[in-house]
């Protein structure tokens, strides 16, 4: 039975220089996912395309899967930031508007680096830590359900855990499917008609 990679730094960076190289092996190793696939992305090649030592590489990771799982977590946070913020900007909204705006959120969200967001996609379960989406999933879930619990007197009689659940599922595949396989860059009259149709869809399902 093969042995699960080690995933988890060895050190954290705390001072300027050394956050200055983490950084550097976590932009490289970025670039190589998404340039070059996960196969190429060797710990010597990411330490090349870094500018540092091999051996600088293990002191703070002990292996290319630590790296693939730092450069998810850092991708996720710039994501959760952005989201965090529309979240906040909307808990005021009326219902209809309210989709609206997540729906455009999470096709903006998408195109933050949707070449290394579908490589991500494709290798997190390669790094055995398929937690850390779950983890993302899970905020997901509780902010949209903190909106429908201040507007429960524009929706159905729903279980909030469910509802969100369902709508939050929805919007990311739909966001997904269509911003990281679709066959050509989506217009901005397609991102127009779908934020439009899948508002339908949501605001009907709660309505």
């Amino acid at each position: 039975m093969a042995r699960k990679p080690l995933t988890k730094p060895r050190k954290s960076a705390s001072q300027e220089r050394s956050r200055a190289t983490v950084d550097a092996l976590v932009g490289a190793t970025a670039r190589i996912l998404v340039k070059e696939g996960f196969d190429r992305a060797s710990t010597n090649r990411i330490a090349e395309v870094a500018g540092v030592s091999v051996g600088s590489l293990y002191q703070y990771f002990p292996s290319k899967e630590a790296l693939v799982v730092a450069v998810v977590d850092r991708h996720n946070r710039d994501i959760m930031q952005f989201v965090r913020g529309a979240f906040a900007d909307v808990a005021a909204l009326p219902l209809e508007k309210a989709v609206r705006a997540m729906v455009a959120v999470a096709i903006q969200a998408h195109r933050i680096d949707p070449k290394l967001h579908r490589v991500l996609a494709e290798q997190i379960p390669r790094t055995g830590r398929l937690e850390n989406v779950e983890g993302f999933n899970r905020e997901n879930y509780a902010l949209f359900r903190a909106y429908l619990e201040g507007h429960r007197d524009e929706i159905r009689a729903v279980d909030l855990e469910l509802a969100a659940f369902v709508c939050v599922t929805s919007i990311e595949a739909l966001a997904h499917t269509a911003v990281l396989h679709s066959a050509q860059k989506l217009s901005d009259e397609a991102v127009e008609a779908l934020i439009e149709e899948a508002t339908r869809l949501i605001a009907g399902y709660l309505n």
